[in-house]
């Protein structure tokens, strides 16, 4: 029997046509831009994941917890965008800036640890998940993405992080092909010399021809 039973079942599945989008890949790749493009074009509900009342607590747990608490702590803020994602999914089309992969990626590269490891932990709450529809990974250059870093305007200690560490940037790079590789709604986007409408061009006419 699964654990996830009573108060802990999962909200209702996407029962209609609209799909459930994800943009994922590394801090600075232009997700955010992107998806509020998305959203105005698809006329979609939208969120960021972890939610935004969380992003006041992830400086504290960074500093303060070891893996196993920081990973609750993102476990339990996609939990909560999921419940968000399917309430949105009743109304139309969802845009969510990272979901599922983000949390493996970053925190097995952040700690040093194998992703199947991560997996593990995360395979028991897979079944309250929403399911993605379209999964798109964002991919860039080092000199690409220098150029959208010292424009970030919301550069934060994580991205210094991401930087400065040695061996991190390979490290999520890394972990974002993997995942992209086994992820059956994962489609590689190539970002480098095209502009957030030449990208939301490219997705939408890729989710236009899968709809015919």
């Amino acid at each position: 029997m699964s654990p996830l039973y009573g108060a802990y079942t999962p909200g209702a599945p996407n029962q209609g046509n609209n799909p459930f989008i994800i943009l994922e890949g590394i801090s600075g790749i232009g997700k955010s831009t992107l998806a509020r493009i998305l959203t105005q074009r698809l006329e979609a509900g939208s969120l960021h994941t972890v939610p935004d009342f969380y992003m006041p607590w992830a400086p504290v747990m960074n500093a303060n917890t070891r893996a196993l608490p920081q990973f609750a702590f993102y476990l339990s803020g996609v939990l909560h965008a999921s419940d968000i994602i399917c309430g949105h999914l009743e109304h139309g089309p969802v845009v969510s800036d990272r979901y599922v992969s983000s949390v493996l990626a970053y925190h097995s590269a952040v700690h040093e640890l194998d992703m199947a490891q991560v997996a593990e932990l995360l395979a028991p709450f897979r079944p309250y998940l929403c399911a993605p529809d379209h999964t798109f990974y964002l991919r860039c250059t080092d000199r690409t993405l220098r150029t959208r870093m010292a424009g970030k305007k919301d550069y934060n200690q994580d991205d210094h992080d991401m930087i400065t560490v040695p061996g991190r940037l390979e490290r999520l790079r890394s972990n974002f092909d993997e995942v992209a590789a086994g992820d059956p709604t994962g489609v590689i986007i190539e970002t480098d010399d095209r502009t957030p409408g030449e990208l939301a061009d490219a997705i939408t006419a890729h989710l236009t021809e899968l709809s015919e």
